[in-house]
């Protein structure tokens, strides 16, 4: 049976505090720094995982933000634009688990059309969408070069699985219980905010084997608690 409680087990570690959206600012400010410190001879790929309604998109968004302030260019992307297709996603059934974690993404496209232009040895020409999941349709996303020195923010969940693992030149875990997540991600899409739902349970279990399996926490560069928007705090580096 697959456990569905509330928040991932994970070993406790002393956190670093802040308060207010001035603790917001020092968070960002402190990964930034750790970022911009890192060797810009390519791009620099940085990953923002975390469960869903964690906060990744956001987060991404003022990351880049912070370092696009300090001159660097910025590529932003998310693992929402390169989805299965509809009938790969659901071959498994439309309420499992294992299919949310194993068949949601296509990780092979993925790596073609972004990671490993981007990497180094790479072409540096690369788009940032693939795939539609709400039409169900392949996209044409304009391709563009990247420059030595450029940062990709790229969110998504499941980032540290072995597929992309290798690839975060930094990589942030954003730690988020369930019992905070789904009510937030209700608030976002309309969705029911009970975290033991039926309809959730396709979501919550398929995180679960996620964070059983390859601990994200442990693999990140840096794990943050992102439970209270505007006072995160860092509690493992």
């Amino acid at each position: 049976m697959i456990e569905t409680s509330l928040a991932p087990t994970l070993p406790p570690t002393a956190p670093h505090r802040a308060s207010g959206l001035a603790g917001r600012q020092q968070v960002l400010g402190t990964v930034a720094d750790a970022i911009l410190r890192l060797p810009a001879i390519h791009v620099v790929r940085v990953g923002v995982d975390g469960v869903d309604g964690a906060g990744k998109t956001v987060f991404g968004d003022e990351l880049a933000q912070v370092l696009a302030a300090a001159g660097r260019g910025i590529i932003r992307a998310s693992v929402d634009s390169f989805h299965n297709p509809r009938e790969l996603r659901y071959r498994r059934g439309r309420q499992s688990p294992e299919g949310y974690f194993r068949d949601s993404y296509n990780y092979a496209q993925l790596a073609e059309v972004l990671l490993d232009p981007l990497s180094p040895g790479g072409s540096g020409r690369y788009r940032t969408a693939a795939f539609d999941h709400r039409t169900d349709q392949t996209v044409s996303a304009p391709e563009a070069q990247a420059a030595p020195g450029d940062i990709l923010i790229f969110d998504g969940i499941f980032l540290h699985r072995p597929e992309l693992r290798s690839y975060w030149d930094y990589s942030i875990f954003l730690e988020v219980g369930f019992d905070v997540s789904i009510p937030r991600g209700a608030q976002r899409d309309g969705s029911a905010p009970d975290p033991q739902a039926p309809e959730n349970r396709r979501y919550v279990a398929g995180q679960q084997i996620y964070l059983s399996t390859y601990e994200p926490r442990r693999s990140a560069t840096i794990a943050i608690n992102n439970e209270t928007l505007l006072s995160p705090f860092i509690i493992a580096r």
